[in-house]
């Protein structure tokens, strides 16, 4: 009785918590657009509420024609057992199964449903209410075994939209709507801010592995994507208090600390055995302090390394869910595990813990996001994320976060590809032959791109058209261009000169893409047609001769004597010999005339010197000034 009562009063405080006046609690339903585009009569956009399991296609699309079927319109049995397969056929759009609420868990509905086929599913609200979640139930055994293994995303509409898909679909028309979770996460910029709502406690049964399995996978993209500067994350951990009649109870003292301000619930569900509650709240409090002393020495990412090796050395199971343990965690990433404690506080003064109170303060939704009330939480830009904590969607989710071309490269890897291109190339253009294609799968969808491979870019609108361009076009498969080769010679109609077009070489005619025909110079009569030539033609060329003693000249068209082509080279050397001989005889006349001047002014100038200074020789130097005036 007393077990019952502390629940409900744990219960009671968790609520009061969340509706206290100052915070106004709200709770939100992550929604997607879904757009019905036949038939005309009920053609439009309508709101869906996004289910909390499989995978919803972030940042994409999703076309399908939708059913609704005789037999099992519940969907809480096998479709197998009435005979009723949802797999559509090659060519044809992907299959929405319509169902109603009720008689079963939403997740099973859906497990049915893609079991026999289905693409994804839309479960009909059998009231008239506002849209809720559709979350996963508390995981048994059953239920566990299926949840994980739900793939196609799944939504919750309105009883009256679910009406007017019944009565088309039973007028014969066809249903066809388009899910669109493009806008499900807000893409500001360059930048994605999100953070995960979870729990150091490894004994919670089925969920909890399933978190710290994610945790482990998501652990080395959620470290690329934090030290590029792409993302900002952000661990919580939900806690809440204990209501004032309780704080002395044992029940109270052996899950809370701070006097019964922060509390978890009993691991085991046993208040008489194993690790109790405050023994959690401690371990989240620590957990809390690393990530803020990691982000100090600007190393937020050392937070998934410690949170996933204390998963591996201190589990529950091995009483090693400790003090010591998490120490030896922390001195091997090389923390300061004083910053740490001071961080942390004391848990046995009655007095407020400034760390878990802004955890308390930030459990309850500001702007677009609602109250965090399930463990655990993912909130991508201020929007809940909806499905299977699964990498490869949760990485589409944070993805699709990016203003549309500023997302890293580890957006484009294959773990968050649609494979569109699988099936039939996604209608992109492709060159079997060279096995390139212009399909490029990316967490939003494929897109058609004509590529660039080996530096070589393909122009073309992508679709039916791409065509290699720029230099170095020839050498992916000839630039898409005719070419051949015999006796030793090959032909091309390619050329690297920046252009795309294929044009045929000299001495070829055609289109220059499937062939490129050898032209017969010598019928055409379009070389050899001098009086004494003589043609023969050969593959891209031709051969023409002379007769008699003539040499043909091919730039000329004609043939002349070899006799008058040695008197020509005669007379060029006489030509060449005269100019070489001119030549020197005009720099040796040049070097003659530039000594004689020299010696001439050299004269002069010791002839005036010696007015004024005499020389030792100046009797033998002649006074050129002297004789002008005689």
């Amino acid at each position: 009785m007393k077990l019952q009562s502390f629940s409900l009063a744990l219960f009671l405080g968790f609520l009061l918590l969340s509706l206290t006046p100052s915070s106004m609690a709200k709770f939100l339903v992550e929604k997607n657009s879904l757009r019905v585009t036949s038939p005309d009569s009920i053609k439009g956009t309508y709101d869906s509420a996004i289910g909390n399991f499989g995978i919803p296609q972030y940042g994409g699309s999703m076309a399908g024609n939708v059913v609704f079927p005789k037999d099992n319109q519940k969907g809480c049995k096998e479709f197998d057992e009435s005979g009723i397969s949802f797999k559509s056929k090659a060519g044809a759009l992907p299959t929405f199964v319509l169902l109603d609420r009720g008689s079963c868990f939403f997740a099973l509905k859906v497990w049915n449903a893609q079991k026999a086929g289905a693409s994804a599913v839309l479960v009909a609200d059998d009231i008239e209410e506002k849209l809720i979640t559709m979350d996963t139930p508390e995981e048994d055994g059953s239920s566990a075994k299926y949840i994980e293994n739900i793939t196609i995303p799944s939504a919750l509409i309105e009883k009256s939209f679910g009406k007017k898909l019944k009565s088309a679909i039973s007028s014969g028309d066809m249903v066809n709507v388009n899910l669109d979770w493009r806008e499900a996460v807000p893409h500001p910029d360059d930048r994605v801010e999100y953070e995960l709502w979870t729990n150091s406690n490894d004994e919670c049964g089925v969920k909890c592995d399933m978190l710290m399995e994610f945790v482990k996978d998501f652990k080395g993209a959620a470290q690329i994507l934090e030290k590029g500067g792409f993302t900002q994350f952000t661990p919580h951990y939900i806690t809440w208090y204990c209501p004032q009649a309780f704080t002395l109870s044992k029940q109270c003292k052996s899950q809370c600390i701070n006097h019964g301000r922060y509390c978890a619930p009993d691991p085991e569900q046993d208040f008489s055995t194993g690790y109790d509650g405050k023994d959690v709240v401690v371990e989240n409090l620590r957990q809390l302090c690393v990530y803020k002393v990691a982000n100090e020495t600007q190393k937020p990412w050392v937070w998934w390394d410690y949170v996933t090796d204390f998963q591996i050395r201190c589990p529950m199971k091995e009483k090693k869910y400790n003090k010591k343990c998490a120490d030896a965690v922390i001195e091997s990433l090389g923390l300061d595990i004083k910053k740490i404690e001071k961080c942390m506080g004391d848990p046995d003064a009655d007095s407020e813990n400034t760390v878990l109170k802004e955890e308390q303060d930030a459990q309850i939704g500001k702007g677009s996001r609602g109250d965090v009330t399930i463990l655990p939480t993912l909130v991508v830009n201020s929007r809940q994320y909806r499905g299977k904590l699964e990498k490869g969607a949760v990485m589409k989710a944070i993805c699709s976060g990016f203003e549309e071309t500023t997302e890293p490269a580890v957006c484009l890897s294959s773990e968050v590809e649609t494979n569109e291109c699988l099936d039939n190339n996604g209608g992109c253009w492709r060159d079997k032959g060279a096995n390139i294609t212009a399909c490029k799968d990316t967490f939003r969808g494929r897109v058609c791109e004509c590529p660039l491979v080996d530096g070589v870019q393909f122009k073309g609108d992508g679709y039916t058209t791409c065509e290699a361009s720029g230099p170095g076009r020839c050498k992916i498969n000839n630039g898409g261009c005719w070419h051949d080769a015999r006796n030793g010679h090959a032909f091309s109609a390619c050329s690297d000169n920046g252009g795309i077009k294929c044009e045929c070489p000299a001495g070829f005619k055609g289109d220059g893409v499937k062939d490129c025909i050898d032209i017969d110079e010598c019928k055409e009569k379009k070389a050899c047609q001098c009086p004494e030539c003589s043609c023969k033609n050969t593959w891209g060329s031709y051969n023409c001769t002379c007769s008699g003693d003539l040499l043909y000249i091919r730039d000329h068209d004609t043939c002349i004597s070899k006799t008058s082509s040695q008197e020509g080279k005669s007379a060029w050397a006489a030509f060449w010999v005269i100019v070489t001989g001119l030549v020197l005889a005009a720099a040796g006349a040049y070097l003659v005339y530039k000594y004689r001047i020299r010696s001439y002014m050299d004269s002069e100038i010791r002839a005036i010197m010696a007015q004024y200074m005499p020389l030792d020789s100046q009797s033998e130097v002649v006074n050129h000034v002297n004789d002008e005036r005689a």
